[in-house]
């Protein structure tokens, strides 16, 4: 009785830490594929909001909210 309690206490901290690491890694990937935000969503932005942005300060833009990450 002791012995299966154990063996299923084990089976759920092994499976937590497969999990995370599984679920961690797909994240990452799917991150790194498709970016929360990039610099034509920036610009994209500013043009809505009625001006237009030049390169230099989309980059300043983008600089800034990679600096918070």
């Amino acid at each position: 009785m002791l012995q299966n309690i154990l063996y299923l206490v084990i089976g759920l901290v092994v499976g937590f830490v497969i999990g995370f690491i599984v679920a961690r890694t797909i994240m990452k990937k799917f991150l790194e594929k498709n970016p929360p935000i990039n610099e034509k969503m920036i610009e994209t932005m500013m043009t809505s909001m009625g001006r237009k942005p030049s390169q230099k300060q989309v980059k300043q833009v983008m600089n800034q909210m990679n600096r918070f990450k």
